[in-house]
């Protein structure tokens, strides 16, 4: 990893011990499930914010950076609305079409909970919703999801995880939290609040980002310093990152990603409320309702573990050859590249149902062309894919473009 930028002229020593401390700051983690932003690398541009309201001391993008790596809040409660709009399409369509459910989820069936995390939390992935959020040091979170006539809920105390859904009256339940290979509700996976959104695109430093201090804000009646991160690249899908930072706690209170194309926002993550009082210990504390329908986590051994949707397409995980997938590029135009192990562009585990998956997958793509040969490109506001006619699939924050020279130039 590259020393920060910076016209401070940081020792590349002390640069080290910024990069060691955002590794091990923001002792907590609040578990839930959220569509993956691609993690942004830094490189900082001093900017000193010293104007705006609420009116704070200046600071450079350097301090900033440290401040939020310095943090360590053990103690929050608070209301998170989180919006998303990758522009996905309404999928509504396909699944009343497979009846053979090859896409489907199947929450809730035989084979799982509707309670399961790993995918009753991927309703995060698009529209508004709000969640309360509470942790208590390294081994106690909960996050509710609230809808208009139910609630679910993840909550960890210590070494067990329990989610329940008062709709279906479900509940699953997990051991051994600490041991991330031991659960498939495992409450680090994937990003929920500002912080964990922040930490994603805080994780490495190089020369394809400038980063500036862009004055200051108010969020949940806390007074904020704004960190503005934008790409030096062309190609990208990514506009810029907002991160608005607690001004005495360092801790992030709201994430912003706009797209390049301009419009709404994709990501919007913020507190409305926030306290870092340390919260009751009873928040923590579950017992299933009389009724309720109990999955144990290891009646969930025959599925190998995997938090993913049920009917994932064979190959998509992983490469023909089980390897992962390779990153051809780098920063924010990193592409990754793998084997979806079938030809024609289709999923292997999307072909079964006599071609209607791959009649309708086909219809939400661009279909293009090149020294590759030709495939379909498939598109939403962040993140774009293309599925090759001979099974490879490219996949980044870029545009069609780039990832169409990026076959030509595999080929």
């Amino acid at each position: 990893m590259a020393p920060y930028e910076s016209d401070d002229n940081t020792p590349a020593g002390e640069a080290e011990d910024v990069r060691d401390g955002r590794r091990t700051a923001a002792r907590y983690v609040v578990p839930a499930a959220v569509v993956g932003v691609a993690a942004a690398t830094i490189g900082l541009v001093p900017a000193f914010a010293g104007s705006g309201d609420p009116d704070l001391p200046e600071i450079s993008a350097q301090q900033l950076m440290e401040k939020i790596a310095e943090s360590d809040v053990q103690q929050m409660s608070g209301t998170v609305k989180i919006s998303t709009d990758l522009g996905l399409p309404n999928l509504g369509g396909l699944q009343d079409s497979l009846a053979s459910g090859a896409l489907s989820q199947g929450a809730g069936d035989k084979d799982g909970s509707a309670a399961d995390p790993s995918s009753k939390l991927l309703e995060l992935a698009s529209g508004t919703h709000t969640l309360r959020v509470a942790a208590d040091g390294d081994n106690k979170q909960k996050l509710s999801l609230i809808e208009k006539a139910a609630e679910y809920s993840v909550i960890r105390n210590g070494d067990d995880v329990w989610a329940y859904d008062s709709a279906s009256n479900q509940a699953y339940h997990t051991t051994g939290a600490g041991d991330r290979h031991g659960s498939t509700a495992a409450p680090e996976d994937v990003p929920a609040t500002p912080k964990d959104f922040a930490e994603e695109a805080l994780k490495a430093g190089d020369k394809t980002t400038s980063v500036t201090v862009d004055g200051t804000a108010q969020v949940a009646g806390r007074d904020a310093y704004k960190l503005l991160i934008r790409p030096k690249q062309s190609g990208t899908t990514v506009g810029a990152i907002s991160i608005a930072v607690d001004a005495r706690t360092g801790m992030p209170l709201k994430f912003t990603l706009t797209p390049a194309s301009g419009g709404a926002a994709v990501v919007d993550v913020g507190f409305t409320e926030v306290s870092f009082a340390r919260p009751a210990a009873s928040t923590f504390d579950f017992t299933p309702p009389k009724g309720t329908k109990v999955t144990q986590g290891d009646e969930m051994k025959g599925h190998e573990g995997k938090a993913q949707p049920k009917g994932m397409p064979k190959g998509m995980e992983k490469g023909a050859e089980g390897t992962g997938p390779k990153t051809i590029g780098e920063g924010w135009n990193a592409i990754a590249v793998f084997d979806s192990g079938s030809k024609g562009g289709v999923p292997s585990g999307a072909a079964s149902d006599g071609g209607a998956a791959a009649g309708f997958l086909g219809s939400l793509g661009d279909q293009v062309k090149g020294k590759f040969g030709s495939g379909t490109v498939f598109s939403t506001r962040l993140v774009n894919a293309l599925m090759t006619d001979d099974g490879k699939v490219y996949v980044g924050a870029v545009t069609k473009d780039a990832l169409v020279k990026a076959a030509d130039a595999a080929k």
